[in-house]
């Protein structure tokens, strides 16, 4: 037992529930406890600091992590995984022997037929230095990538509806109050820069469908684990943190007497009773007075080149764009931030998808293909891992009207796409198999904690040994089953 479990398990039940709420105002503002660096980029020689000891378990390829996710589900059929022999299918109705009774979702369970929708989007293969890749016209920028890249087509979950499932993914439960990805990370590996926070989320505008499923942030919550693992959420207008300024009439000289003064009575009130959250409020305030000064600098694009900018493309230069929000990213892994996150919504195309996909794929392919080739060009690639993809595919049948031009897709949890990059990943591999439907892997199937898995084996950490006794049981990220990282897609 580490020394903030065995505080916690010293914490009476009535004093929990006294002082629990105490820490939530302060939890956007989660970091690391201790270490002083100045606020400077990372560089090879930077260490962590405020990690677990004998963390990571193993030498690391990767040191950060940047995951882009698209929150509702890209379709996997319209994008990376080709199905041509569905071309003579059209409006076909989907083989019992392939859907085999699988669960549907209730918004076309009632649906009295299931019509094959082949995708009407353009497929061409790619050289990437193996067997080739098929990448969808929807994003041709990713297929100047796909030398650098790892895709597993064969990524599977037991989810089937939104929450439940991107809960699932980044907290490694259906259920809320699971710690998320990032949140281990930094309670494993603790933080490169104190002056920045070690785990960040950003969401991003899009230009698709505007109804959209909500984000909340338990995505990127502590759950059990002390609240500084939590993610720092950036804003785009207004303080990127909120409260981060000083309030009118208070100098930066007068907040750090406040800021001391009330560092003594937390001190106090922790040496009575010892919670160590009361530790974690201290640490929030010090980060918050810190951000005042990392922050802005942190968002100021001014300096990048004119060729950096332009790689990004034209939105990166309207904050809380995917293309800004990529950018941004670069400059945290620049700084030490440990992991990034990048949401982007309206993936959820139950109808539509000839407007509303484009649209989307616009929004995301040049800035994430731009992240790769930045982040290669800096010679940082080799130790960041980049990882890109959704909560769960999308069905081969059509959910609605179906013609030619225009379907919609329902979700599908049996198989989807996703890619790779960077630090610890093998370059230019297409892993895994689906049928001729796009709806059963019919092989090498990664299940979303295999995925999990290996991002963590990328940073050094072995995920049956990051483990946090809670409830009486040692959780972890992954689950109880047993799971293992993908090997094949591990350099």
């Amino acid at each position: 037992m580490n020394p903030i479990q065995e505080r916690l398990s010293q914490i009476t039940r009535r004093h929990f529930f006294k002082t629990g709420g105490l820490g939530l105002g302060t939890a956007a503002l989660a970091s690391l406890e201790s270490g002083r660096l100045p606020l400077q980029a990372a560089t090879p020689e930077m260490k962590s600091t405020g990690g677990l000891p004998g963390v990571p378990h193993f030498a690391p390829k990767a040191k950060q992590a940047i995951y882009l996710f698209m929150a509702g589900s890209p379709s996997q059929i319209d994008t990376l995984d080709y199905k041509p022999k569905l071309n003579e299918l059209f409006d076909k109705d989907l083989p019992e022997e392939v859907r085999k009774g699988q669960r549907l979702t209730t918004m076309t369970s009632g649906q009295s037929r299931f019509p094959l929708a082949p995708s009407k989007f353009k497929f061409q293969k790619y050289d990437n230095g193996g067997d080739g890749a098929w990448v969808s016209e929807l994003l041709p920028h990713t297929a100047g990538i796909v030398k650098d890249i790892s895709i597993v087509r064969s990524l599977w979950t037991e989810a089937i509806n939104h929450d439940p499932a991107i809960t699932y993914i980044c907290t490694g439960n259906q259920l809320p109050g699971r710690a998320s990805l990032g949140s281990w990370l930094s309670y494993g590996l603790g933080s490169m820069n104190e002056n920045l926070p070690s785990f960040v989320v950003l969401t991003s505008t899009w230009s698709g469908r505007q109804q959209a499923q909500a984000l909340y942030n338990r995505l990127w919550g502590s759950g059990f684990l002390a609240s500084k693992y939590a993610g720092v959420s950036l804003r785009s207008k207004g303080d990127p943190v909120l409260f981060l300024s000083n309030p009118p009439g208070v100098p930066s000289k007068l907040r750090r007497r406040m800021l001391d003064t009330l560092a003594e009575m937390n001190q106090n009130e922790f040496d009575q009773i010892g919670d160590p959250e009361i530790q974690t409020r201290i640490s929030q305030y010090e980060m918050a007075f810190r951000m005042q000064t990392s922050v802005p600098e942190l968002t100021d694009i001014s300096k990048e080149t004119k060729a950096t900018l332009d790689m990004y493309g034209p939105e990166v230069h309207k904050p809380g764009t995917f293309a800004y929000h990529c950018l941004l990213a670069r400059r945290m892994a620049e700084r030490g931030v440990r992991f990034s996150q990048i949401f982007h919504r309206g993936w959820d195309q139950h109808a539509n998808i000839a407007g509303d996909l484009p649209k989307q794929c616009k929004d995301i392919d040049q800035p994430a293909a731009a992240l790769v080739k930045d982040l290669k060009q800096r010679g940082m690639l080799d130790d960041t891992l980049v990882v890109w993809g959704g909560e769960f595919g999308r069905t081969v049948y059509c959910q609605g009207k179906l013609t030619r031009e225009n379907y919609g897709r329902d979700h599908h949890p049996r198989c989807f796409s996703v890619w790779m990059a960077g630090g610890g990943i093998k370059k230019g591999v297409v892993h895994g198999t689906t049928d001729d439907f796009s709806y059963n892997v019919t092989e090498n199937p990664v299940h979303i904690h295999e995925m999990n898995a290996t991002i963590l084996k990328c940073l050094g950490i072995d995920h049956k040994k990051l483990t946090y006794k809670f409830q009486g049981l040692d959780q972890r990220l992954t689950g109880v089953e047993d799971h293992s990282p993908v090997q094949e897609i591990l350099a």
